[in-house]
């Protein structure tokens, strides 16, 4: 066994790269189906992952792949997610028979959305034990995941909830919506979506075979929201491992500026 500090935004490459070979992510993507990423920080690297995949990730401005996001209180969001003086709105990554269909959100291709098609969210809200995630919804009509629940709830589309370990949170996700969602309450609402789970944890089992635990968190410099793991496995597993972990720990934190 040995022990490994991932930084947020290692989290969130680790995950990309895993939700690219991802079974289903791979069926899909090969077999003529629609993948839809929704925009979001941890899924702009799977976006750029998947696009690597098929050719255009030279293309994709991954730092500017979110519509709202959570700042120090030296910054602020305006309440349709864009940063202060930006005028500009993502698109979400819509690939399409293994080709990105450039200029499209998930609320123009959600009709047409099938069964064994795909949509890729991330989640503000982890229960780690119980594998369920939360997104928070500033929108006054849901946002992106009600959008997306049409398709999950009423045709089987598979949803997938890209989420870092550094979101994980104690409780039933249920009871603490019911909490926020009450009225009177200040702030986003919380809504605990039916999907698939998909964390760091998951991508290493899945990219190297060796099973990795959360053991401890925390640090400073850069370190803050870093989890501590603790990987296990075969000999075979844990060097592969280990050559993963060592290609991704340095990942470059987020830059504000960029996303500008």
């Amino acid at each position: 066994m040995k022990q490994y500090v991932v930084t947020p935004a290692a989290g969130k490459r680790l995950i990309g790269k895993g939700m690219a070979m991802h079974p289903e992510i791979q069926k899909t993507l090969h077999g003529g189906g629609t993948i839809a990423v929704a925009a979001g920080t941890t899924n702009g690297y799977v976006a750029e992952e998947i696009l690597k995949v098929i050719g255009g990730a030279e293309e994709f401005r991954r730092n500017r792949f979110f519509r709202g996001i959570t700042l120090p209180p030296s910054f602020s969001v305006t309440e349709t997610g864009q940063l202060p003086g930006d005028g500009t709105f993502p698109d979400d990554v819509i690939i399409s028979g293994g080709v990105w269909q450039k200029g499209k959100t998930i609320a123009d291709i959600v009709d047409s959305l099938k069964e064994g098609d795909i949509i890729v969210k991330g989640a503000n809200a982890l229960d780690l034990n119980r594998k369920r995630a939360a997104i928070y919804i500033g929108h006054p009509k849901g946002g992106t995941i009600a959008t997306a629940l049409q398709a999950v709830v009423g045709r089987r589309v598979r949803l997938i909830l890209a989420v870092g370990l550094e979101k994980r949170i104690f409780g039933d996700l249920d009871e603490v919506a019911r909490k926020i969602n009450s009225p009177g309450v200040e702030g986003p609402r919380l809504l605990p979506a039916p999907g698939e789970v998909f964390t760091e944890l998951d991508a290493l089992d899945l990219l190297t075979g060796a099973k990795a635990e959360l053991v401890a968190a925390g640090g400073v410099c850069g370190a803050e929201g870093s989890v501590w793991l603790a990987v296990d496995g075969e000999a075979a597993q844990l060097e592969a491992a280990e050559n993963l972990l060592e290609s991704i720990l340095k990942e470059p934190l987020f830059s504000l500026k960029e996303a500008l």
